[in-house]
């Protein structure tokens, strides 16, 4: 497996603890027992998800700059 395949599986996995995480904060919310720690528990994944989101966003405007960058260089 190569390393952007790695990433879109860490992506898929995290998109999964996101949404149990965001799960688990509703009904933290309502059974009114707010604590702070269950409000921050979706944003761990949250965070990764943007960095690998980002990563995955700008892979094909890097080989094209690369393709591009090959071709004239």
């Amino acid at each position: 497996m190569n390393w952007n395949m790695s990433i879109r599986q860490i992506h898929r996995w995290l998109s999964i603890a996101f949404t149990v995480a965001v799960i688990v904060n509703v009904i933290a919310m309502m059974q009114e027992k707010q604590a702070v720690w269950v409000g921050l528990l979706a944003l761990f994944p949250l965070i990764l998800l943007l960095l690998t989101g980002l990563y995955m966003f700008a892979l094909p405007y890097a080989a094209k700059w690369r393709s591009a960058r090959g071709i004239s260089g």
